[in-house]
């Protein structure tokens, strides 16, 4: 008779033989991958922070394919979080073709995918959390939501955010920070924190006619016996990301010196344990981290950026904790005399087939969905290959938007904004409506078709690339490359302001872009007011109807030196 063992070893054997390869191979990881396994830590102290960011409204398990290039500049080239594949591999110890592995990077990343399943699920995540609050006691337990939540989905759209705002109060956040949030609007902005239940806290945010501060800054709590402040710092560039005139009398920025003061405010009002719910992105918090001082711990989103464990700056530790829901950040505290003496921290990912589903949160997410359900999981076409977005230059969702682009607008060349929100979508899937929103779902979507000079073309290019490499970390702003349609040139992401951009060439000609000529662009997500244009996700509507399948090709217009 065959042992367990035996059986699963004959099983995937017998793989290639039968064609059952993906569901056998799945079960096998399954079996190997358990809720308690992804719960087991050792456990620190008395306070445990736990950390969400950047969901983008994802309330179902999605797959997420982690980016293949993040360049890092200067001092922070070869560091966390810029290794992608086998560098972050060997850095963090992870074994090839494990859970772990899957999780953080894109290497096998199909086969991997059909092996592990989806990540995330907001069901799952509150029985994680509902499982860490049991185990810790809730009174030693912060949930502190990074922001980006009420943004990224067709609900979400349709519901100005609600969908999310209901979902999150079952997991009863302490407190949370914002950037695509403020997209909604200022009144409704306020509108939902009049009704949230739990601080939105942001120390970067003032009047601008007066200075004074829009929203709480500070929030204390008492958590396992000590007093733990949270800092709120929302994305410091939203007005230049995204567009000014839906918050206009709202001002922005770093405000370091607005920073340090409200930290020593949390150490004289008796703060033990001093925490950054930041939105600025990894890069600005570890450069933030070495210039303002009393910071325990600094909770970042914004690029999306996923590390297994905390680092540490001097005596201040950073943890990242990804996006769209694939993973729940963690750290532990221990606290002697009024400071942090020891901590421990992780990731866990969040693997649907391997967690329980809360029923409480299963129901709320059922019920939202439910009068859309039949438009959700309209089918507009099928993809033959892998439809993907994350990665600093290339993605092939944002060249299918561009071909749509170009397709739709009769245009010579095409701008996708370089979002680092956006599902994936594995081989021989069909392309639904939900799908199609997870890339477009956003309230300025108007899809704009003008005539730019050659040099024009190139101003916007250096420009975002500056933004994206500029060695200054407090210069960048987040996001990716802009994406290009019609267009190739070369990078070097290394170079100075206004040399980064070469060989810009018109790939329908093989000519070089003329700086002195015009040309036609079809893009959206512009800042400005009043665009005229259809919306991306219907024209997307349009021309993926048209097309019917999708066959991906490798980008290789873009060079990079």
């Amino acid at each position: 008779m065959f042992s367990r063992r035996e059986f699963l070893q004959t099983a995937i054997a017998s793989t290639a033989l039968t064609g059952l390869g993906g569901s056998l191979q799945r079960a096998v990881a399954q079996q190997r991958l358990t809720q308690d396994d992804l719960l087991s830590f050792d456990a620190k102290g008395k306070i445990t922070l736990l950390h969400l960011t950047d969901i983008h409204a994802q309330l179902e398990p999605v797959y997420f394919r982690p980016p293949d290039t993040n360049i890092g500049i200067g001092d922070y080239a070869g560091i966390p979080p810029h290794l992608v594949g086998e560098e972050f591999i060997s850095h963090f110890g992870l074994e090839k073709k494990s859970a772990l592995a899957y999780a953080h990077t894109m290497l096998d990343y199909v086969e991997m995918a059909r092996t592990y399943g989806r990540l995330g699920g907001l069901d799952r995540t509150a029985t994680l959390i509902k499982a860490i609050r049991a185990e810790r006691g809730d009174s030693n337990v912060l949930l502190l939501d990074g922001g980006d939540t009420w943004q990224g989905s067709y609900t979400a759209l349709k519901t100005n955010g609600q969908d999310m705002v209901d979902c999150l109060k079952l997991l009863k956040p302490d407190a949370m920070v914002g950037h695509w949030e403020f997209t909604l609007g200022a009144d409704r902005v306020l509108e939902i924190i009049d009704e949230l239940g739990y601080p939105f806290l942001a120390s970067n945010i003032v009047d601008v006619d007066w200075e004074e501060p829009v929203f709480e800054s500070t929030a204390t709590y008492t958590v396992g016996g000590s007093q733990v402040a949270v800092i709120g710092q929302a994305m410091p560039y939203t007005p230049i990301a995204n567009p000014r005139w839906m918050f206009p009398d709202w001002s922005f920025g770093l405000r370091i010196e607005t920073l340090k003061q409200n930290v020593d405010a949390a150490r004289a009002n008796g703060a033990d344990v001093v925490v950054l719910l930041s939105h600025n992105g990894f890069d600005v918090d570890r450069k933030l981290a070495g210039v303002v001082p009393g910071i325990d711990v600094i909770l970042t989103g914004h690029t999306h950026d996923a590390i297994p464990e905390a680092v540490t700056v001097g005596n201040t530790l950073i943890l990242a904790s990804g996006s769209h829901g694939k993973f729940l950040g963690r750290v532990d505290l221990e606290v002697s005399n009024g400071k942090v003496t020891d901590y421990n921290s992780t990731l866990i990912p969040v693997f649907s087939d391997a967690i329980e589903s809360d029923a409480e949160m299963r129901e709320k997410i059922d019920e939202i969905r439910a009068p859309y359900q039949d438009e959700l999981g309209r089918v507009l076409a099928k993809t033959d290959g892998l439809l993907y977005r994350r990665g600093n230059f290339n993605g092939s969702w944002d060249d299918l938007i561009c071909e749509g682009l170009i397709a739709e607008r009769d245009s010579q060349f095409s701008l996708s904004p370089g979002f680092r929100w956006g599902t994936t979508l594995l081989p021989d899937s069909d392309i639904t409506i939900d799908d199609l929103y997870t890339q477009t779902s956003m309230s300025y979507p108007s899809v704009y078709r003008l005539e730019f000079t050659g040099q024009q073309l190139h101003e916007i290019l250096e420009d975002v690339c500056d933004n994206l490499f500029n060695p200054d970390p407090f210069f960048q702003q987040g996001g990716d490359m802009v994406r290009v349609g019609g267009m190739g040139y070369t990078c070097n992401p290394s170079a100075t302001m206004g040399s980064r951009i070469t060989e810009m060439t018109d790939l329908s000609t093989g000519k070089a872009v003329e700086p002195g000529k015009s040309y036609v662009v079809a893009g959206w997500a512009s800042v400005n007011e009043n665009v005229e244009g259809p919306a991306v996700y219907d024209l997307m509507e349009n021309y993926l109807t048209s097309v019917g399948t999708v066959v991906p090709t490798v980008n290789d217009a873009v060079k990079i030196i």
